[in-house]
């Protein structure tokens, strides 16, 4: 069973002229719409915005007194600054999807509001409480829930089944180990007569994402829960970067120098590189668009497995009246339903953000016809938060800077790693609670 969301064409709405005239001829007694704007992001492959355009028709359609003006603003990082221009220029938006990442950046905006001051049922506590805990870490803190888990991933490994086999390894073992990892990897280079990569981990776009992977993997976390003190430069976290860059230099399984996040996908598809570290959520168009065997697994560990969670939470926004915050709750659970979470996960590769959600006999299926559908799920339970903290693009530039440096051959992991711990350290010093 191959189950995706049948969408309306069309947007339902009516002007309010419109209205006006049928009210008037006495054919139609509504009340007047609600007006919701939403900022949402895409970052990763597939046809997004076809499938969020039809998901707010079906709620429009099922909900004619609420609109949701979807606004698509690019990445992550685009999308946040185009909702935060919105609320400086006075026009705030009701709820986006946003980072998960970007929870305390809101919190100092004074920006957003906690959904428990906005529930006020059981069901809705209840509700509340539904998620995967592992993805709801991006979204709580001191006790309230400022986040709601909707377009959110790990980091998987992608493999060539064929391109393992000729290389004389079993095509349905992948790599255990980083060690595993670097011998596969080696050998489809080899065997490819350096015609195929081994392995392409990305390092642009989001490279302190996949270092906070092999930093996890290697038993260190980068930062506290209250998001004000990093540990970049810690013993274990150095030996991570060095087994990445040693991936190129010593192994000679990986291209040098930085590896393109969006052209990342289509090396695989072209099979350029035989192994690739990416989100989950290119897990749909990978499938339907590979001429080849292919594989999903957890990433490789070296003293535990482990990958940082990823993607946007729903948020909802202050300066809303109490009827955009219902109407806006009422589109975020209509939105992360089980049934429609289900079917979101399968036309998007995106995991189901509940347990509810994988007990759906859409997505049971789904799962039992295509397993790789529930490796991201699987890996929850090893699972650490994303990185995040205060001055959060300040800290992860300068992590991202570090991860770049040691990869081009400009400085050494630990120089690096120093270096952006100096300045993570500058960054944050304001709200260091120890001082």
């Amino acid at each position: 069973m191959n189950a995706r969301i049948s969408f309306p064409k069309g947007k339902l709405k009516c002007s309010g002229l419109a209205v006006a005239g049928l009210l008037a001829a006495g054919s139609l007694s509504a009340q007047a719409q609600t007006e919701l704007t939403m900022y949402y992001p895409v970052a990763v492959g597939g046809a997004l915005t076809d499938v969020i355009d039809g998901l707010v028709a079906e709620f429009e359609a099922e909900h004619p007194d609420i609109s949701v003006d979807a606004i698509y603003a690019g990445n992550y990082d685009d999308t946040r600054v185009r909702a935060m221009s919105a609320i400086e220029a006075g026009n705030p938006p009701q709820l986006s999807v946003l980072f998960s990442i970007d929870l305390f950046d809101l919190l100092e905006q004074d920006a957003i509001v906690a959904f428990d001051e906005v529930i006020d049922t059981d069901e809705e506590r209840e509700w509340l409480d539904g998620f995967y805990p592992g993805l709801m870490e991006n979204g709580r803190i001191d006790g309230q829930t400022y986040g709601i888990p909707f377009q959110r991933s790990t980091i998987v490994l992608y493999w060539n089944k064929d391109a393992f086999a000729a290389a004389g390894l079993d095509p349905d073992t992948p790599p255990e180990t980083w060690e595993e990892m670097a011998e596969m990897a080696a050998a489809v280079r080899e065997a490819s007569g350096g015609e195929q990569w081994g392995v392409m981990v990305p390092s642009t776009g989001y490279p302190y994402w996949m270092f906070q992977a092999f930093a996890f993997q290697n038993g260190h976390r980068l930062m506290n829960e209250e998001g004000t003190e990093v540990y970049f430069d810690d013993p274990a976290a150095i030996e991570a970067l060095e087994y990445w860059v040693a991936l190129t230099q010593e192994h000679e399984a990986m291209p040098d120098g930085t590896i393109e996040w969006g052209t990342l996908r289509q090396n695989f598809l072209e099979q350029s590189t035989a192994m690739m570290w990416h989100s989950t959520g290119n897990l749909t168009a990978v499938r339907g668009e590979a001429s080849f065997d292919f594989g999903v697994a957890m990433l490789p560990m070296n003293t535990q497995r482990g990958s940082p969670t990823g993607g946007g939470n729903f948020y909802l926004f202050k300066g809303s009246s109490e009827e955009e915050q219902r109407a806006a709750m009422t589109f975020i659970r209509w939105m992360t339903d089980p049934e429609r979470a289900a079917a979101w996960s399968i036309e998007t590769g995106y995991m189901g953000v509940s347990p509810a959600s994988y007990e759906t006999a859409a997505l049971r299926d789904y799962v039992e016809e295509f397993p790789p559908a529930a490796v991201a799920r699987d890996q929850l339970e090893h699972a650490t938060a994303e990185l995040a903290t205060y001055q959060g693009g300040r800290v992860r530039r300068a992590l991202d800077n570090a991860v770049q440096a040691a990869l081009t051959g400009q400085m050494s992991p630990e120089e690096a790693l120093k270096q952006a711990q100096a300045e993570a350290d500058a960054a944050l010093r304001r709200y260091d609670r120890s001082r």
